[in-house]
């Protein structure tokens, strides 16, 4: 085994000898106390090394997980986001937003297209950035402990790392409803949705890992995928009667049926003042209710707009509709309210829905001027 890290690292890396001759890349997000939040240093450091392990003939299998047992990684660094956009008002904030959003955006692509298998530990907590680092991996493993959201919406944000890509190939219009509302997934929803391929005990990770190091691993990752999967397969089997009841599987028909309106407007109002006694989605409806209406309004037309793109074209949209996000009100006072001030009472701008304009949303989606994309080469 090889370790190239400090104690004080973001990311520790460790290369660990097989006996077939070939090697598997570990990487750790390191930032425990932070619930493995993602840094644009963390983003640097596992985007370089994920190339350096894609040209290394010897490199069979890269993991990814997360420092701890509470997550494998709460989102991305917004609150350096939002110190940015504070002390430097207006056009000037955007080359730090650019340039998070780029960097951050590139690794989730690289993922997505990676050839080797990728193993993603996503036990306990994974939400935002961490989302969009679990989202591409080719063997993305859920245990009981998982607990999935995307809540930009309470941020001033909107489902960014590629979920302009995934929430609209899930089933049906849960991924529009998940958008609206945040809605948070267990195990068994991430399966359903398609955000997830394993579900494994907690309590056998170390019984995987152990296992990961005794494959007769070869030079072809595809047949190396094949012998990834097989592994998992057996500890799926063993866990599958701890898999917990599916809220999404449960309230699909509701689901359906509350999204499906001819305008926002419409949807939103049908979610917010469906009666329910099930506390999963009274939860989502006030989600909805309370957050930001222009968020509301991105996912709507993030939803139409979407469906036809490919991935490098999504990413292209998302990083412009991001630093424009950063360049407009609500997500710096999505982010005060939550996680600076924790008054969890954000003044939005609009403040209502039907005070948000189609020439506010239309802006959102437009380069930023005298700018280059700097994703123009996916």
């Amino acid at each position: 085994m090889t370790v190239e890290h400090q104690d004080s690292a973001c990311v520790i890396f460790t290369e660990h000898a097989t006996p077939s001759g070939m090697k598997i890349g570990y990487a750790t997000l390191n930032a425990e106390k932070s619930l493995n939040a993602l840094s644009l240093e963390m983003i640097r450091l596992l985007d370089a090394r994920l190339r350096q392990w894609a040209d290394d003939p010897q490199l069979a299998c890269v993991v990814l997980q997360g420092a701890g047992e509470k997550a494998f990684c709460a989102g991305g660094d917004v609150r350096k986001l939002r110190e940015a956009i504070l002390a430097h008002e207006g056009p000037a904030a955007i080359p730090f937003a650019s340039e998070y959003f780029a960097e951050e955006y590139r690794l989730d692509y690289r993922i997505h297209t990676y050839a080797k298998p990728i193993l993603l530990w996503g036990s306990g907590i994974v939400m935002g950035g961490g989302l969009g680092l679990m989202a591409g991996a080719s063997h993305r493993v859920v245990t009981e402990t998982s607990r999935i959201a995307m809540p930009e919406i309470t941020i001033g944000l909107y489902p960014d790392v590629g979920g302009s890509w995934f929430l609209p190939r899930m089933p049906g219009r849960l991924g529009l409803f998940l958008a609206l509302t945040g809605a948070p997934l267990n195990a068994h929803d991430a399966q359903v949705v398609n955000l997830a391929d394993w579900f494994v005990r907690s309590e056998d990770k170390l019984a995987i890992f152990a296992g990961l190091a005794n494959i007769d691993w070869q030079a072809d990752p595809a047949h190396n995928h094949g012998l990834l999967s097989k592994l998992l397969r057996g500890f799926a089997q063993h866990a599958a009667s701890h898999l917990p009841a599916s809220q999404v599987r449960a309230h699909f028909d509701t689901i359906q049926h509350v999204t499906n309106g001819d305008s926002l407007a419409e949807v939103c109002e049908q979610i917010t003042r469906h009666a329910s006694d099930d506390a999963w989605m009274q939860r989502a409806a006030k989600s909805l209710a309370v957050g930001s209406p222009t968020s509301a309004a991105l996912s709507w037309e993030i939803w139409r707009r979407s469906r036809l793109l490919g991935l490098a074209d999504v990413f292209r949209m998302e990083w412009t509709l991001s630093v424009q996000c950063c360049a407009h009100p609500d997500f710096r006072e999505g982010v005060r309210a939550l996680l600076v001030d924790k008054d969890n009472a954000p003044r939005w701008t609009p403040a209502t829905l039907a005070e948000v304009s189609r020439e506010w949303i239309d802006g959102h989606f437009v380069v930023p001027a005298d700018t280059v994309h700097p994703l123009a080469d996916l």
